[in-house]
């Protein structure tokens, strides 16, 4: 179990992370929402997740959310890499009823976000556009390459679940073991 800590006048968060668990989480970030999605995440990633954030949730939720992306990123960047013998691509496209979201990513240890959901407004007290604002957390502090987009939908809770979904199944099945694989580059190094 590799745990992470980051206080900041805003935010004071310890997470810990095993990243080949059972998908067990116990999440409390201050942000209901998001510890539904964080709850999700663990369960179909397989990674198994600890999470207390203390925020300054009376401004708003977005100094929370970006931060507990930042450490969960920072933490599966030093879980995964160097990556050695795992299948480093991976793909998902999953559905919620109408909405269909795909994650395609790569364990490249060079990050970006190509991120394409079509949000607005709010799902119960959480503002979706901080959606992005975590998934560009996670994604940059993780080192991994991914493209997060919405196929189908008009459901925000339908949307936003199934992106963090897609997200979590695409990291299990890029970490996935594979002995063949060695060092999964041409670089000789991730």
């Amino acid at each position: 179990m590799l745990t992470k800590t980051r206080k900041t006048k805003e935010t004071d968060i310890k997470i810990s992370l095993n990243l080949y668990g059972e998908g067990k989480s116990h999440i409390e970030t201050g942000v209901g929402f998001l510890d539904h999605m964080l709850e999700s995440f663990a369960k179909h990633s397989l990674i198994d997740l600890d999470i207390k954030c203390v925020g300054d949730t009376h401004i708003d939720d977005h100094h929370s959310v970006e931060d507990v992306g930042i450490v969960l990123g920072a933490l599966l960047n030093e879980a995964i890499y160097p990556a050695k013998s795992i299948e480093r691509f991976a793909s998902a496209s999953i559905v919620m009823d109408e909405a269909c979201v795909e994650c395609d990513l790569d364990l490249s240890n060079r990050p970006f976000l190509y991120y394409s959901l079509s949000l607005f407004g709010k799902v119960g007290q959480f503002d979706t556009e901080l959606t992005e604002e975590f998934f560009r957390a996670l994604i940059l502090n993780a080192g991994i390459s991914a493209h997060v987009v919405q196929k189908r939908g008009s459901n925000k809770h339908h949307i936003i679940e199934a992106a963090f979904k897609s997200v979590a199944v695409g990291i299990r099945r890029a970490i996935q073991k594979n002995e063949r694989v060695g060092i999964p580059s041409t670089k000789d190094v991730l």
